[in-house]
């Protein structure tokens, strides 16, 4: 554990700009994120066309 946490304070520390695989991955992680949130926004939005939809047949 305590190798980890030098490692966690060395990167930390380390001033080099971002390489080509820290865009990627910070990149792969926004659009997962981005997934994740409008996969539920649509869900959210299908529930109230649902809930509106409803209330006019009804």
């Amino acid at each position: 554990m305590n190798k980890f946490i030098e490692q966690v304070k060395v990167f930390w520390k380390d001033e080099d700009g971002l390489s080509a695989v820290e865009y990627v991955v910070a990149g792969s992680l926004i659009v997962a994120g981005l997934a994740t949130a409008f996969t539920s926004l649509g869900t959210k939005i299908s529930e109230g066309v649902t809930k509106i939809t409803n209330a006019i047949s009804s």
